[in-house]
């Protein structure tokens, strides 16, 4: 079994400052998101739509406004939407804590719609333009997360090659044996606590890297490489998502303050469900618009 290496959260310290971790990932994802920006500009399709390496940099402005104005405000409202209304002062002590994925990606979304009203695009043109730049940044926000020990997997078999023990995650594995006592005699699992005074876990922040990162990057990549209709790159991008956060949430440990909600589903899966849904009808939309728009032009000539 592999143990967390627990690395300290903070990076940099500076006298009575601390440069984190976690806030270097963000740092990081964005400078990820302007390079392959401008490694798009060089693809001929994308170039004649006129974009330029001054809309990535002004693009930037509104997608740091939205990511971290959204994601605050997801996580108040989706995940402990109670504790924030009783105790409103602490929404903005971001320090602790507490980013959602979801209200992060409505921020974007609602920061992408001013940006194209300012340039007099449509809002599918912009975000077929940025959807490829993403995965990147979430690679990176993931690996803070890993970084920092947090948002580990569910316990999982000693015998799992990829089981890793988190310390941080201790007083919640001793819960899960009172709370498991049959799976926990299965897997020998208090015999390990009694050793290590931990249990093996999903390091579900890996896999997050793997799909909601890596492959989604890739498919994105591929899939905008040639010219598509408007929308298409936006849905494949919903759908890619919220396919590999669906599928990571079966792996991962739901928020101990949440649990399991209906149908036995995390927060995080219900979250992605439309994503995924609007997707698919992105996606259909999409094609049969050009397909009609291609009859008319026919028809007109």
């Amino acid at each position: 079994m592999l143990i967390h290496p627990n690395f300290d959260p903070i990076a940099i310290h500076l006298g009575p400052l601390a440069v984190r971790w976690y806030g270097l990932m963000y740092l990081v994802g964005f400078i990820a998101a302007i390079v392959v920006g401008r490694l798009r500009l060089r693809l001929p399709h994308v170039a004649a739509q006129g974009w330029t390496a001054k809309d990535i940099d002004d693009m930037l402005f509104y997608g740091v406004l939205g990511t971290v104005l959204g994601g605050r405000l997801g996580y108040v409202l989706f995940y402990k939407a109670d504790w924030y209304f009783g105790h409103p002062l602490d929404i903005f002590k971001v320090w602790q804590g507490g980013m959602s994925f979801h209200g992060g990606f409505l921020g974007v979304t609602f920061a992408m719609a001013l940006f194209a009203w300012q340039r007099g695009r449509t809002w599918l043109q912009v975000t077929d333009f940025v959807a490829p730049m993403v995965p990147t940044g979430l690679a990176a926000g993931r690996f803070g997360n890993f970084i920092n020990g947090e948002l580990w997997g569910r316990v999982t078999e000693p015998s799992a090659p990829w089981a890793m023990m988190f310390p941080g995650a201790s007083n919640d594995d001793a819960a899960w044996l009172v709370t498991h006592p049959q799976l926990a005699a299965k897997w020998h699992l208090n015999e390990v606590f009694a050793q290590y005074h931990m249990l093996p876990r999903h390091p579900s922040e890996l896999y997050e890297i793997a799909l909601e990162g890596i492959a989604l990057f890739i498919v994105l990549i591929l899939f905008s490489r040639k010219p598509r209709p408007v929308g298409a790159v936006s849905a494949v991008f919903l759908i890619g998502y919220g396919l590999a956060r669906f599928t990571v949430e079966f792996a991962r440990e739901p928020d101990d303050f949440l649990g399991l909600l209906a149908l036995g589903l995390s927060m995080g899966q219900w979250l992605s469900l439309p994503m995924i849904v609007a997707g698919v009808v992105m996606l259909l939309w999409s094609y049969r618009r050009r397909r009609r728009d291609d009859t008319q032009a026919v028809r007109a000539g």
